[in-house]
């Protein structure tokens, strides 16, 4: 049947359509078509560019939020290791990846808690240690606690209620002697290590598995111990610590001494601190140690006569001593002293010097001596320091501290010195520059230098110069004449 035109025209004429009422809907509805044109555009893109673009193109990493991950860990390390301190303390809060890096670079140590080292976590955090110090983490006290109680030596928070400080705050010998045995077994690169209350077994491994070990501190340390760090063949700085007021004591005597003197050798420097003794133990180290070069004494209890036996040290440079109540009690004959001909620096701090004979021998030994130091020391007046002057070889001298000393007795001695090349006087009260006379002055125009605060108010002259304070001195005196009463 033939159509007509008015059948034809509903069929070739297209419905009317709806405009849109957002373009949302429009993109929403033609989603489709639209993916289709995008993807007909890359595959355009990609066939027009040459072989290597596409090659780069595929290759070409997706975007990264950590650019450092794209580093291998040894290059990443040797860029941490190059930053400076400041920086290397807050890395490890970057990530987890930079906080196991950060503790690869870690090399030294203080111990808090002794159960970050059992536990073994101590070893996961910081697997390439060299110096550790586990004093602190020997102690069983109070971290919460606000009170601190510190000593020259050791330090430890305590509480209230705390009436006994010392040795029932410790680890018992074989708590540490077990970590000790791990600590070793885990580093056997260690190098520096300072350790309480620990026995000669615990300090046997550690020699066995830590053959360069060099630098050991022992607190509560006695003869028997001393048996372990016989077989530290590399030992080079030994410190002892056998006793200490109001925290522990033990003993250390001429037979730790002879054991440490045949098992150590190759020491350098040596400090007793509160350790006991006499002449044949200080011969000992004399003649066994002979690379030893420096010798500290605190608070030492030696026997009469031990000082004769420093001439046995026969290669010693520096003569320390610290905190000291007395030189030596029973002196041997002048001639029976004998001398260190090696000895360059002589220092005493916060020193009790009571007796002169004793100082005087002192300085018998040290006659060869080219720096003297007193540092607080009591009971250095013009008398006791007259005994320097048989030291003539002196070219450094300070003194800081001493209120006893004068002018008069600083001359005495120093001019009997030609070699003095400098001088150092610091809080020594009774040095009055207006005592100093024109042969002194004339000395101190001869040296290559001069710090010469004898007194606070002259230090204090000296702190203000250059400021706008110090010319306002003279009205500040005025001022306060008129506001005191009179």
């Amino acid at each position: 049947m033939p159509c007509s035109p008015d059948t034809l025209k509903p069929i070739l004429e297209p419905p009317l359509l709806k405009h849109p009422s957002k373009w949302s809907d429009l993109w929403l509805r033609k989603k489709n078509a639209l993916n289709n044109v995008v993807l007909s555009m890359k595959l355009q893109s990609l066939s027009s560019t040459p072989t290597l673009d596409k090659t780069l193109d595929i290759n070409r990493p997706k975007h990264v939020s950590d650019r450092t991950s794209l580093l291998s860990d040894d290059l990443l390390l040797q860029i941490l290791s190059r930053l400076p301190q400041s920086q290397n303390n807050f890395n490890f809060l970057v990530s987890k990846r930079w906080l196991n890096l950060q503790g690869r670079l870690v090399r030294s140590l203080k111990l808090l808690d002794w159960n970050f080292l059992v536990s073994g976590r101590l070893f996961l955090r910081f697997p390439n240690l060299t110096h550790v110090d586990l004093v602190q983490g020997c102690l069983n006290v109070s971290r919460v606690s606000g009170i601190l109680l510190t000593h020259k030596l050791v330090s430890l928070h305590v509480d209230s209620d705390d009436d006994v400080i010392g040795e029932k705050n410790m680890l018992s010998v074989d708590d540490v002697d077990s970590g000790l045995k791990a600590l070793a077994s885990r580093y056997p690169n260690l190098r520096r290590l300072k350790v309480i209350n620990a026995s000669e077994m615990g300090l046997l491994s550690v020699a066995e598995e830590c053959p360069t070990l060099q630098d050991l501190e022992l607190h509560r340390c006695s003869d028997r111990v001393l048996r372990g760090i016989a077989a530290c063949q590399n030992l080079q700085i030994l410190k002892l610590i056998g006793r200490v007021n109001g925290f522990y004591t033990s003993l250390v005597s001429d037979i730790g001494l002879t054991i440490l003197a045949q098992g150590c050798v190759r020491l350098v420097k040596l400090e007793l601190s509160g350790c006991e003794g006499s002449f044949d133990g200080i011969k000992a180290i004399g003649q066994c140690c002979q690379m030893l070069e420096e010798l500290t004494l605190t608070d030492h209890r030696m026997d009469g006569g031990w000082l004769a036996a420093l001439s046995y040290c026969e290669n010693l440079k520096t003569l320390k001593f610290q905190s000291c109540k007395r030189i030596d009690s029973d002196l041997a004959p002048d001639e029976h002293l004998g001398s260190c001909p090696t000895l360059e620096c002589l220092q005493l701090e916060r020193c009790q010097l009571r007796d002169k004979r004793s100082m005087r021998a002192l300085f018998l030994v040290c006659e060869n001596v080219k720096q003297i130091s007193f540092h607080n020391c009591w009971g250095l007046d013009d008398d006791m320091f007259s005994v320097a002057s048989i030291c003539r070889e002196v070219k450094v001298l300070a003194i800081e501290g001493c209120s006893l000393l004068t002018v008069q007795g600083l001359e005495n001695v120093v001019q009997h010195w030609m070699e003095l090349e400098r001088l150092r006087i610091v809080s020594c009260n009774r040095i009055k520059d207006s005592e100093v006379s024109p042969c002194l002055s004339a000395m101190f125009d001869e040296l290559k230098e001069l710090r010469w605060w004898p007194d606070t108010k002259s230090m204090l002259v000296s702190s203000l110069s250059g400021t706008e304070m110090r010319k306002r001195s003279s009205s500040i005196k005025f001022y306060k004449k008129l506001l005191l009463p009179s």
